[in-house]
């Protein structure tokens, strides 16, 4: 399913944008920038997770690796996934309900030979088109879990105008065992970007 959704407006995101569900924050976080230390771009894929659901952290309850998920919104949930990847995650809704957005891929707009030097990798369109790409390129260590999102070293901005109008679409998330049915994973649909292509609408 997509929709266009117009809600362009550069200045920087606050609290009161990820103090609501998780779902509409997942979807309006798409064609806004995020940056660390000034190297990033246009976020152009996510996936909500609350914890009414088997796949979030917080569907067993709280424990000391999962404590930031419950706490203010607007904050940085970073963990290792898979003994592989750092994951970088924005909470959202009310404190305590646990609920956060993965940041699945972006747009590279920032600091960009920064990226290719950390990914080893020359081409655009591999250098953040996954979560674990993108936290290595961006250079988002462990050490910023439960750090603001909405100061430095983060930034966060709000659509611009070439995204006034993004198709967004919404698709099964992927990269997950439980609760895969879910239609929680939202892609800007025409974007190369993405670390897979939504499925097509079925007509």
């Amino acid at each position: 399913m997509t929709a266009g959704v117009s809600l362009a407006d550069p200045r920087p995101l606050d609290v009161a944008f990820f103090d609501r569900s998780v779902h509409e924050v997942a979807t309006e976080l798409i064609g806004c920038t995020l940056t660390y230390k000034g190297v990033g771009g246009v976020i152009v894929e996510t996936e909500s997770y609350d914890a009414t659901d088997e796949a979030c952290h917080a569907f067993g309850g709280r424990t000391a690796r999962n404590e930031v998920l419950f706490g203010p919104p607007g904050v940085a949930y970073v963990y290792f996934s898979y003994g592989v990847h750092n994951l970088v995650n924005a909470v959202a809704e009310p404190e305590g309900q646990a609920a956060a957005v993965l940041i699945r891929a972006l747009e590279p707009r920032f600091g960009v030979e920064e990226m290719r030097a950390r990914r080893g990798r020359h081409e655009e369109l591999e250098l953040c088109s996954g979560p674990g790409k993108l936290t290595q390129a961006l250079g988002i260590e462990l050490d910023a879990n439960g750090s603001s999102l909405l100061e430095p070293p983060f930034e966060l901005r709000g659509r611009d105008r070439d995204w006034e109008r993004v198709k967004i679409a919404a698709d099964p998330r992927i990269g997950i065992s439980r609760a895969t049915e879910l239609p929680w994973r939202f892609c800007a649909a025409d974007s190369p970007y993405v670390s897979r292509p939504p499925r097509p609408r079925r007509r």
